[in-house]
């Protein structure tokens, strides 16, 4: 793409963020126990803040570790507001760490933008007025697999997922919805190692001694890449089915390399099959920005913070209350094209991109992929009330 017309074509995504009001993220997240994700998501996040400020804006992020636990988040969330006195908080990976400091910003009426963790409950039972989520949750990736899943009227299915708060909503909400599109269906094995410790050769033998028509897993990182070598080794998905969260994003492609299994249904990222402008524009400005391709964290990362500062501008402050109400309802543009905000649960109509796996040479790829807007897969507004006790 000639030079030129690329940066005309970034600056008219960014300059409608510029803004005359300073604002100070405070991002903290588990960048030591997941840095496969989230060390594309921090490059993610310091292109926006190059892109918003060299357009005028005033965006200031400042970066913690939250070590991966609950107490951590909280006590690093804390000096963020506290020492660091930022105007906004933002990240964090794990559901549970994230459900952390959520809790934490209602208490201390601080705005929390929830870039990553996608467990329901951050944005309905457990919502607040000061927790907006970025990512389609667990419920939304689940329903935008769902009809596939159904399709193949599969009778036996097994489910396996890491067991905390993303697993647990993962596997909940799969077990729901299949049940509503497939009357009749059986789960008959159910595996739930804790997240990182799986022990995988006993898993997949569980599993295929329950002797299931299809698999639904909510495994990924390390725990994944471990399942498929286990799986692969013992023939488990020669001849079953396999639907599975997350594992078309490049994070957990680029380390399954030549043993990504072939025909799973996986909701992911393909990267570099995408062709929209706002796209284009995006992996354009990453890829000449640190010589690298984009991953799924790149995406989040930079998302986020011009989420933060397109809220920043149409509030014209940084004052906690006024920008909570700039986020509800709020309309801006993504590399996955155009999001809002929506006002009932402060849930982004982010969506996923769903399709099948497959070995292109020794790497893993996504084929048959389609964009699943995220404002589809949502339960009924009633629903959503009722869960979030209003």
């Amino acid at each position: 793409m000639n030079r030129k017309l690329l940066i005309s074509g970034l600056l008219s995504i960014v300059t409608a963020n510029g803004f005359a009001q300073a604002v100070k993220i405070g991002e903290l997240n588990s960048y030591k126990v997941f840095p496969a994700f989230l060390e594309p998501y921090k490059k993610g996040m310091e292109l926006a803040v190059e892109e918003i400020n060299a357009a005028g804006g005033k965006v200031q992020l400042v970066t913690r570790d939250d070590g991966g636990t609950p107490g951590d988040a909280v006590r690093v969330a804390e000096e963020l507001i506290t020492r660091e006195k930022v105007d906004v908080l933002m990240g964090t990976f794990a559901s549970n760490v994230g459900l952390a400091v959520s809790n934490l910003a209602a208490q201390r009426k601080v705005l929390f933008l929830a870039s990553e963790p996608l467990t329901d409950k951050i944005v309905w039972e457990n919502g607040n007025r000061y927790t907006f989520r970025l990512r389609p949750s667990t419920y939304m990736q689940v329903a935008m697999l769902v009809p596939e899943a159904a399709k193949l009227k599969k009778k036996r299915w097994a489910i396996v997922y890491p067991n905390y708060e993303y697993g647990q909503s993962a596997a909940a909400s799969f077990k729901k919805l299949l049940t509503q599109a497939q009357p009749g269906v059986e789960f008959v094995g159910e595996q739930a190692p804790a997240l990182g410790k799986i022990d995988a050769g006993a898993v997949v033998q569980a599993l295929a001694d329950a002797k299931p028509d299809a698999i639904f897993s909510a495994l990924f990182a390390a725990d994944l890449q471990k399942f498929v070598r286990e799986g692969n080794t013992r023939g488990l998905f020669r001849r079953t089915a396999v639907f599975n969260l997350l594992a078309g994003e490049p994070e957990y492609l680029d380390t399954l390399k030549d043993e990504t299994p072939d025909g799973w249904w996986v909701t992911g990222y393909p990267w570099n099959e995408i062709n929209t402008p706002e796209h284009r524009r995006f992996r354009d400005a990453y890829q000449k920005r640190w010589n690298d391709y984009p991953r799924q964290g790149s995406v989040v990362g930079y998302a986020a913070v011009h989420a933060v500062a397109a809220a920043v501008r149409k509030a014209d402050s940084a004052e906690t209350e006024k920008l909570v109400q700039a986020l509800k309802g709020l309309e801006m543009q993504t590399p996955f094209g155009n999001v809002q905000w929506r006002a009932l649960d402060h849930q982004s109509t982010m969506g996923a991109y769903v399709g099948q796996l497959a070995r292109k040479g020794d790497k893993g790829v996504m084929v048959n992929w389609r964009y699943a807007d995220g404002a589809k897969f949502q339960p009924s507004d009633e629903e959503i009330r009722k869960l979030r006790k209003e």
